[in-house]
């Protein structure tokens, strides 16, 4: 078994875990009536993304989400939630050093000791989510597995759904198809962006993320019936049937846990990856972190 595919099974364990440890979860993500920003970078930003839209719906309060690299300028906010598995991205070093004076600076990371320790005001460490895998799957739906657990969000259906994730057979063939496109709504549309990624990290494979009424907004253009379209949760009436008259073959199961569906692509994308002759352990030109050289030099990693 690869790295990737034993951390990819470990998530329902984790996700117990980070329920069992939902009082740190609520004083670094809670903050009732503060107005909070939500930063990363690559999958870490597509959990901010998700994060922001389930505090707000949970009336916490105001949550904007941006990429570290793509601050909103203008506007002031009493908390920065910068989520960064290594400690080490650039980006994320960059947007925290930046933020104005009274700001308390969050960190959410997987490892300690590392660069982002000195600019934090705050940390959830979830060393026990940590990954020697490149691509990352447990650490981040962990930190969406504690969100939910501390926003109001109903997760009683989670790590069940994640075992049973794990032990079902897949539920569509990776091999049939060349073209994969997610969809979501609300927070889900976060899922639905890695998703994705991982199947273009992992698999190397044609792979599209939309807001699911946005994708008969042009996208739906390139559908075919070597299309997979595969919905997150509930999606607008009408959506499914959309897809499917273009030739696609589309996937959806309100009634399983979304992060649970996730684990589902996870395997999804290990399974192509396989048929693809790829190693999921090696990610073509990919690195676990991504640390730029100071301006000036030529050398980055």
């Amino acid at each position: 078994m690869t790295a990737t595919a034993a951390e990819i099974a470990s998530q329902p364990d984790t996700w117990q875990t980070a329920l069992a440890r939902a009082g740190e979860f609520r004083e670094a993500l809670a903050a009732p009536g503060e107005r909070v920003l939500a930063i990363g970078c690559g999958t870490s930003a597509f959990v901010a993304q998700s994060y922001a839209k389930l505090r707000e719906a949970g009336g916490i309060g105001e949550t904007d989400a941006a990429y570290a690299s793509e601050l909103p300028t203008g506007r002031r906010y009493d908390r920065v939630v910068a989520i960064t598995r290594s400690g080490t991205t650039t980006e994320i070093l960059t947007a925290l050093r930046g933020l104005p004076a009274g700001t308390r600076r969050v960190v959410v990371t997987a490892v300690e000791g590392e660069a982002v320790d000195e600019l934090a005001d705050e940390r959830l460490v979830l060393g026990f989510a940590d990954e020697a895998s490149v691509v990352q799957t447990r650490f981040p739906t962990t930190v969406l597995a504690g969100a939910r657990a501390v926003l109001g969000h109903r997760h009683d259906q989670m790590v069940h759904d994640g075992r049973s994730a794990l032990a079902t057979p897949l539920p569509v063939e990776a091999g049939r198809f060349d073209h994969f496109v997610f969809l979501g709504t609300g927070w889900t549309v976060g899922l639905a962006h890695e998703a994705a990624l991982k199947m273009r990290e992992t698999a190397q494979a044609w792979s599209e993320s939309y807001p699911a009424m946005d994708f008969r907004h042009g996208p739906v253009a390139v559908a075919t019936e070597r299309s997979l379209v595969w919905a997150f949760g509930e999606v607008p009436e009408g959506i499914a049937e959309t897809s499917a008259g273009a030739g696609a073959t589309v996937y959806q199961d309100a009634d399983r846990d979304p992060l649970a569906q996730l684990v589902l692509v996870h395997r999804l994308a290990i399974e192509l990856a396989g048929r693809r002759g790829l190693d999921p352990d090696r990610p073509r030109r990919l690195t676990r972190s991504v640390v730029l050289a100071p301006a000036g030099t030529d050398a980055a990693r």
